[in-house]
């Protein structure tokens, strides 16, 4: 080969590798593969749900897209919620991307403290569109300067499940209203309980029902209701286990969300049936929300844009769960199409007896709220010494041993709130429970151990004598 035939060669190959290396660097390049990622949610939702969730999710498209391997849900209980949530902000691999479920006040609460970050994804916008700004009054979303910070992903109405085969058994009415549950016929029948409860501060949803009962009867008559209603009732540590009391026909009624009502409904339909009380609910859009400690945002806003979506909302539409979905178009679906019951439940709602309700005034006596009730009201000795007085009492006024006007005296004195005189810590000054004391001391009882046991001991005196008081006036009688 002459030098010049070799030069042409070697020009030929530089040419050619240089058209090989521009054509290379012009291609479309494929995208990295994203990082598996495991999103941690806290949660008030029961395992039923979470799991299927979980199923789910992990199967859609969007999980694979976004290389989402696994969800951990943590079910924590609602007063521990920005203590979980904050240190898992310092655990590097431990921190909680989402929050999701247990009603607009512990999101609000979650806001309040700093913890939320606005959803911003173009996925979630999307999948907002879908979801009403409102219903029946109550917010859907709660929006900061134009940014979404919470939105709904279920809708919920407050009411009680009744088991009709109990209610017949005792001669019992079939109660319609919130202060059918506080009834001479209840505390006739005790120690047999013929309702159920649950205490506030282990079920945000029964903390909501207590918060409606105080704004549809204003302060003083809803806390007698309250009070009477407890009373009457066995006590549980959470709503799940009042819904499963009257499934298995322990109680005649417990006050209950409506979606476990809906379920009791399914598995006993001609025993079990929920009621929205004549004397007003609520209805509350159930939030999901982005957290400040997620370390995935973009993968968080995937799976809570899932849940917004018409697949995931097909999860509500489980049997063995029952709640209203918050996107509509998912009764559009074949699976829709199967539950014209919970349509025509999630109709029945829309168009339910709702109440004026402040979710900031719920909000600013919360804490107290439920402390207040569990000192008073929960704790076991309190409880059985409340029972025993209203027992008596009913037994005294049906047996004619006191008059009405007696009844009603001792029935104030037993409930009333402002009829409760203790100590304030702060001031030694004595006071009653009003709603503004409430208020008061509602931050000071979250942030100040040392307040707060002295308020409890205040709490618990003033109503061990108010009990007592009215055991020996009727012992007496």
């Amino acid at each position: 080969m002459t030098s010049k035939t070799y030069l042409a060669a070697l020009i030929i190959v530089v040419i050619a590798i240089g058209v090989i290396i521009g054509v290379y660097f012009m291609l479309p390049k494929p995208s990295p593969e994203k990082a598996p990622v495991k999103l941690r949610v806290i949660t008030r939702h029961p395992s039923d749900i979470t799991m299927k969730a979980k199923q789910r999710f992990l199967e859609s498209n969007i999980a694979k897209e976004y290389n989402i391997i696994d969800v951990e849900f943590l079910d924590v209980g609602p007063t521990l919620w920005i203590d979980v949530i904050k240190s898992s902000g310092e655990k590097p691999g431990k921190e909680i991307d989402v929050a999701w479920g247990g009603g607009p006040t512990l999101f609000d609460t979650l806001l309040e403290a700093g913890l939320l970050s606005p959803l911003n994804s173009s996925l979630v916008i999307e999948a907002a569109q879908d979801i009403p700004d409102e219903i029946s009054g109550a917010s859907m979303k709660r929006i900061v300067d134009g940014k979404i910070m919470w939105i709904a992903a279920a809708i919920s109405s407050f009411g009680f499940t009744i088991n009709k085969d109990v209610l017949q058994e005792y001669n019992l009415t079939e109660p319609d209203e919130w202060r059918d549950l506080a009834g001479v016929e209840y505390g006739l029948m005790l120690p047999q309980y013929g309702v159920g409860v649950a205490d506030p501060t282990t079920s945000t949803s029964n903390t909501r029902m207590y918060e409606i009962i105080l704004q549809a009867y204003g302060w003083e008559e809803g806390w007698k209701i309250i009070t009477l209603m407890a009373a009457n009732s066995r006590i549980f540590t959470e709503s799940g286990a009042v819904r499963d009391a009257v499934i298995r026909g322990d109680i005649g009624v417990g006050i209950t969300i409506d979606f476990y009502g809906y379920t009791a409904q399914v598995e006993k339909p001609d025993t079990c049936k929920y009621v929205l009380p004549n004397d007003g609910s609520i209805v509350n859009g159930d939030p999901i929300a982005l957290l400040k400690t997620s370390k995935h945002p973009e993968e968080a806003q995937a799976f809570i844009a899932w849940v917004l979506s018409v697949e995931g909302q097909k999860v509500w539409l489980d049997p063995d769960i029952n709640r209203l979905p918050a996107n509509p178009k998912v009764f559009l679906t074949d699976e829709g199409k199967q539950r014209q019951d919970l349509y025509a439940s999630y109709n029945a709602t829309l168009e339910s007896a709702v109440i004026p309700f402040s979710d900031e005034e719920a909000l600013s006596y919360e804490t107290a709220m439920q402390i207040f009730w569990h000192t008073v009201l929960g704790e076991e000795s309190m409880h059985y010494k409340l029972s025993t007085a209203w027992k008596e009492l009913t037994k005294a006024f049906v047996e004619g041993r006191i008059s009405e006007a007696e009844f009603n005296n001792l029935v104030d004195k037993l409930t009333n709130p402002l009829m409760l005189e203790f100590t304030d810590p702060i001031t030694g000054s004595t006071v009653v429970f009003t709603k503004e004391y409430a208020q008061s001391i509602n931050q000071k009882i979250k942030s100040d151990p040392e307040f707060y046991a002295n308020i409890v001991d205040a709490w618990r005196d003033a109503a061990e004598k108010r009990y007592n008081f009215v055991i020996n006036q009727l012992a007496s009688s």
